[in-house]
C-alpha cells in the first residue's frame, strides 16, 4: 500500500501562483511513477502532469505546459512530489489529485490516489 497526502491548495487570483505538495509513503513508494490530475465540477478527471520514479522525465498536458512544473524530492521514508503552478487561470479551478502508478496520461493506469486538494482561481 502507498499512502498519498496532498496539501497546498487554496484560493488565488488569476495570474497568481500556488505550489501543491504530495507526500508519498508506504511499501515501495519510491518505485512508483507519480502524476497529478484534476477534476472540475461536471467534468471528467483530466491529466495535468507526471514524473517518473527517478524524477528524470516529466510530462505535461498541453493546457498547462510552460505554466506548471512537476518535481520530485526523494528522502529515506517518503517522496514528495510538487506541482508548481504559475500564471493561474480561472479554468485551472478544480480539485487536484496526486496519484501513483504507471507513467501515463490515463487515470486508469494509476493505482493509488490522494484525497484531493481544492484549487480555486478567481478572475
Amino acid at each position: 500500500q502507498v499512502q498519498l497526502v496532498e496539501s497546498g491548495g487554496g484560493l488565488v487570483q488569476a495570474g497568481g501562483s500556488l505550489r501543491l505538495a504530495c507526500a508519498a509513503s508506504g511499501r515501495a513508494f519510491s518505485s512508483y511513477h507519480m502524476g497529478w490530475f484534476r477534476q472540475a465540477p461536471g467534468k471528467e478527471r483530466e491529466f495535468v502532469a507526471a514524473i517518473t520514479w527517478s524524477g528524470g522525465s516529466t510530462y505535461y498536458a498541453d493546457s498547462v505546459k510552460a505554466r506548471f512544473t512537476i518535481s520530485r524530492e526523494k528522502a529515506q521514508n517518503t517522496d514528495t512530489v510538487y506541482l508548481r503552478m504559475n500564471s493561474l487561470k480561472p479554468e485551472d479551478t478544480a480539485v487536484y489529485y496526486c496519484a501513483a502508478g504507471s507513467i501515463s496520461t490515463n487515470y486508469h493506469d494509476y493505482t493509488y490516489w490522494g484525497q484531493g486538494t481544492q484549487v480555486t482561481v478567481s478572475s
